[in-house]
Protein backbone atom coordinates (compact mmCIF):
# COMPACT_ATOMS: atom_id res chain seq x y z
CA UNK A 1 0.00 0.00 0.00
CA UNK A 2 0.96 3.65 -0.44
CA UNK A 3 2.16 4.30 3.10
CA UNK A 4 4.10 1.04 3.33
CA UNK A 5 5.85 1.78 0.03
CA UNK A 6 6.69 5.25 1.25
CA UNK A 7 8.11 3.95 4.51
CA UNK A 8 10.33 1.55 2.57
CA UNK A 9 11.70 4.42 0.49
CA UNK A 10 12.32 6.47 3.60
CA UNK A 11 14.41 3.69 5.09
CA UNK A 12 16.62 3.74 2.01
CA UNK A 13 17.26 7.43 2.51
CA UNK A 14 17.79 7.08 6.26
CA UNK A 15 14.74 9.20 7.04
CA UNK A 16 12.71 6.39 8.60
CA UNK A 17 13.96 7.14 12.14
CA UNK A 18 12.55 10.67 11.79
CA UNK A 19 9.19 9.35 10.64
CA UNK A 20 9.11 6.92 13.54
CA UNK A 21 9.63 9.77 16.00
CA UNK A 22 6.59 11.69 14.75
CA UNK A 23 4.21 8.74 14.48
CA UNK A 24 3.03 9.36 18.02
CA UNK A 25 1.59 12.72 16.98
CA UNK A 26 -0.95 12.59 14.16
CA UNK A 27 -0.54 16.22 13.15
CA UNK A 28 3.24 15.86 12.89
CA UNK A 29 2.88 12.60 10.99
CA UNK A 30 0.44 14.02 8.46
CA UNK A 31 2.56 17.14 8.13
CA UNK A 32 5.59 15.03 7.31
CA UNK A 33 3.65 12.97 4.79
CA UNK A 34 2.31 16.10 3.12
CA UNK A 35 5.80 17.55 2.73
CA UNK A 36 6.82 14.29 1.07
CA UNK A 37 4.01 14.63 -1.45
CA UNK A 38 1.24 12.57 0.16
CA UNK A 39 -1.68 14.81 1.20
CA UNK A 40 -4.35 13.70 3.67
CA UNK A 41 -6.85 13.18 0.85
CA UNK A 42 -4.64 10.56 -0.81
CA UNK A 43 -3.90 8.89 2.53
CA UNK A 44 -7.62 8.73 3.25
CA UNK A 45 -8.38 6.99 -0.04
CA UNK A 46 -5.49 4.60 0.59
CA UNK A 47 -6.75 3.76 4.08
CA UNK A 48 -10.30 3.23 2.86
CA UNK A 49 -8.92 0.79 0.32
CA UNK A 50 -6.99 -1.00 3.07
CA UNK A 51 -10.07 -1.20 5.29
CA UNK A 52 -12.14 -2.52 2.41
CA UNK A 53 -9.56 -5.20 1.63
CA UNK A 54 -9.35 -6.16 5.30
CA UNK A 55 -13.12 -6.61 5.42
CA UNK A 56 -13.02 -8.77 2.31
CA UNK A 57 -10.32 -10.95 3.87
CA UNK A 58 -12.27 -11.18 7.14
CA UNK A 59 -15.46 -12.12 5.33
CA UNK A 60 -13.70 -14.97 3.55
CA UNK A 61 -12.04 -16.11 6.78
CA UNK A 62 -15.35 -16.21 8.64
CA UNK A 63 -16.91 -18.23 5.84
CA UNK A 64 -14.00 -20.67 6.01
CA UNK A 65 -14.37 -20.91 9.79
CA UNK A 66 -18.05 -21.76 9.40
CA UNK A 67 -17.15 -24.59 7.04
CA UNK A 68 -14.66 -25.87 9.61
CA UNK A 69 -17.35 -25.70 12.26
CA UNK A 70 -19.71 -27.69 10.06
CA UNK A 71 -17.05 -30.30 9.38
CA UNK A 72 -16.53 -30.78 13.11
CA UNK A 73 -20.25 -31.20 13.67
CA UNK A 74 -20.33 -33.80 10.89
CA UNK A 75 -17.72 -35.80 12.76
CA UNK A 76 -17.97 -39.50 11.93
CA UNK A 77 -14.88 -40.89 13.57
CA UNK A 78 -11.20 -40.09 13.73
CA UNK A 79 -9.00 -38.00 15.98
CA UNK A 80 -11.14 -35.64 18.07
CA UNK A 81 -8.09 -33.62 19.04
CA UNK A 82 -7.41 -32.95 15.37
CA UNK A 83 -10.95 -31.64 14.87
CA UNK A 84 -10.58 -29.39 17.86
CA UNK A 85 -7.24 -28.07 16.61
CA UNK A 86 -8.78 -27.26 13.23
CA UNK A 87 -11.64 -25.33 14.79
CA UNK A 88 -9.30 -23.51 17.20
CA UNK A 89 -7.03 -22.49 14.32
CA UNK A 90 -10.03 -21.26 12.31
CA UNK A 91 -11.22 -19.20 15.27
CA UNK A 92 -7.76 -17.70 15.83
CA UNK A 93 -7.48 -16.68 12.18
CA UNK A 94 -10.94 -15.11 12.24
CA UNK A 95 -10.13 -13.22 15.42
CA UNK A 96 -6.90 -11.90 13.88
CA UNK A 97 -8.72 -10.78 10.74
CA UNK A 98 -11.33 -9.03 12.86
CA UNK A 99 -8.63 -7.16 14.77
CA UNK A 100 -7.10 -6.02 11.49
CA UNK A 101 -10.50 -4.71 10.37
CA UNK A 102 -10.87 -2.74 13.60
CA UNK A 103 -7.39 -1.25 13.22
CA UNK A 104 -8.00 -0.25 9.60
CA UNK A 105 -11.32 1.41 10.44
CA UNK A 106 -9.64 3.39 13.22
CA UNK A 107 -6.98 4.55 10.78
CA UNK A 108 -9.69 5.75 8.38
CA UNK A 109 -11.38 7.69 11.18
CA UNK A 110 -8.07 9.25 12.22
CA UNK A 111 -7.16 10.60 8.79
CA UNK A 112 -10.74 11.68 8.09
CA UNK A 113 -10.78 13.78 11.25
CA UNK A 114 -7.48 15.41 10.27
CA UNK A 115 -8.61 16.04 6.69
CA UNK A 116 -11.94 17.62 7.61
CA UNK A 117 -10.40 19.75 10.35
CA UNK A 118 -7.84 21.11 7.90
CA UNK A 119 -10.44 21.64 5.19
CA UNK A 120 -12.70 23.58 7.55
CA UNK A 121 -9.84 25.81 8.69
CA UNK A 122 -8.72 26.56 5.16
CA UNK A 123 -12.15 27.83 4.10
CA UNK A 124 -11.34 31.10 5.89
CA UNK A 125 -8.27 31.56 3.73
CA UNK A 126 -10.23 32.17 0.52
CA UNK A 127 -10.44 35.74 -0.77
CA UNK A 128 -12.99 34.62 -3.38
CA UNK A 129 -16.44 34.11 -1.83
CA UNK A 130 -17.59 31.96 -4.76
CA UNK A 131 -14.61 29.62 -4.46
CA UNK A 132 -15.12 29.44 -0.70
CA UNK A 133 -18.78 28.46 -1.17
CA UNK A 134 -17.82 25.87 -3.78
CA UNK A 135 -15.19 24.36 -1.47
CA UNK A 136 -17.63 24.39 1.45
CA UNK A 137 -20.22 22.52 -0.63
CA UNK A 138 -17.62 19.96 -1.66
CA UNK A 139 -16.61 19.55 1.99
CA UNK A 140 -20.20 18.89 3.04
CA UNK A 141 -20.68 16.43 0.20
CA UNK A 142 -17.50 14.57 1.13
CA UNK A 143 -18.53 14.52 4.78
CA UNK A 144 -21.89 13.05 3.82
CA UNK A 145 -20.27 10.33 1.71
CA UNK A 146 -17.83 9.60 4.50
CA UNK A 147 -20.63 9.38 7.08
CA UNK A 148 -22.34 6.72 4.97
CA UNK A 149 -19.07 4.86 4.57
CA UNK A 150 -18.02 4.84 8.21
CA UNK A 151 -21.54 3.93 9.32
CA UNK A 152 -21.49 0.89 7.04
CA UNK A 153 -18.03 -0.09 8.25
CA UNK A 154 -19.08 0.22 11.89
CA UNK A 155 -22.19 -1.90 11.33
CA UNK A 156 -20.08 -4.63 9.75
CA UNK A 157 -17.52 -4.34 12.54
CA UNK A 158 -20.19 -4.87 15.20
CA UNK A 159 -21.51 -7.95 13.41
CA UNK A 160 -18.15 -9.64 13.88
CA UNK A 161 -18.49 -9.75 17.66
CA UNK A 162 -21.42 -12.20 17.96
CA UNK A 163 -19.84 -14.48 15.37
CA UNK A 164 -16.52 -14.52 17.21
CA UNK A 165 -18.35 -15.09 20.49
CA UNK A 166 -20.20 -18.08 19.02
CA UNK A 167 -17.00 -19.59 17.61
CA UNK A 168 -15.20 -19.02 20.90
CA UNK A 169 -17.97 -20.84 22.77
CA UNK A 170 -17.67 -23.85 20.47
CA UNK A 171 -13.90 -23.96 20.79
CA UNK A 172 -14.03 -23.60 24.57
CA UNK A 173 -16.72 -26.26 24.91
CA UNK A 174 -14.86 -28.78 22.77
CA UNK A 175 -11.62 -28.11 24.63
CA UNK A 176 -13.12 -29.66 27.76
CA UNK A 177 -15.49 -32.11 26.09
CA UNK A 178 -13.57 -34.00 23.44
CA UNK A 179 -16.10 -36.72 22.72
CA UNK A 180 -18.62 -37.52 20.02
CA UNK A 181 -21.58 -36.85 22.32
CA UNK A 182 -20.36 -33.33 23.03
CA UNK A 183 -19.94 -32.63 19.34
CA UNK A 184 -23.44 -33.87 18.64
CA UNK A 185 -24.81 -31.56 21.32
CA UNK A 186 -23.48 -28.58 19.40
CA UNK A 187 -25.70 -29.29 16.40
CA UNK A 188 -28.40 -27.05 17.84
CA UNK A 189 -25.94 -24.13 17.73
CA UNK A 190 -25.39 -24.46 14.00
CA UNK A 191 -28.55 -22.60 12.97
CA UNK A 192 -27.69 -19.66 15.21
CA UNK A 193 -24.10 -19.50 13.99
CA UNK A 194 -25.24 -19.70 10.37
CA UNK A 195 -27.66 -16.84 10.97
CA UNK A 196 -24.94 -14.68 12.54
CA UNK A 197 -22.57 -15.40 9.66
CA UNK A 198 -25.24 -14.53 7.09
CA UNK A 199 -25.90 -11.20 8.83
CA UNK A 200 -22.18 -10.48 8.96
CA UNK A 201 -21.71 -11.24 5.26
CA UNK A 202 -24.57 -8.91 4.33
CA UNK A 203 -23.09 -6.05 6.33
CA UNK A 204 -19.58 -6.76 5.02
CA UNK A 205 -20.82 -6.67 1.42
CA UNK A 206 -22.70 -3.42 2.09
CA UNK A 207 -19.59 -1.87 3.66
CA UNK A 208 -17.36 -2.98 0.78
CA UNK A 209 -19.87 -1.49 -1.66
CA UNK A 210 -19.83 1.83 0.24
CA UNK A 211 -16.02 1.82 0.25
CA UNK A 212 -15.90 1.30 -3.50
CA UNK A 213 -18.42 4.10 -4.02
CA UNK A 214 -16.43 6.46 -1.79
CA UNK A 215 -13.16 5.65 -3.57
CA UNK A 216 -14.85 6.16 -6.92
CA UNK A 217 -16.29 9.52 -5.88
CA UNK A 218 -12.94 10.75 -4.59
CA UNK A 219 -11.23 9.68 -7.83
CA UNK A 220 -13.65 11.78 -9.91
CA UNK A 221 -12.89 14.98 -8.04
Amino acid sequence: MLERVLQHRLRLFLIFPLLTLVLGCSSAYYGTMEKLGYPKRDLMVNRVESARDAQQDAKEEFETALEKFKSVLNFEGGALEEKYDQLKAAYDRSDARAETVRDRIESVEDVAEALFEEWEAELDQYSSSSLRRSSARKLQQTKKQYAQLISAMKRAEKKMDPVLAAFHDQVLFLKHNLNAKAIASLQTELVSVQSEIDALIREMNASIKEANAFIGAMAKE
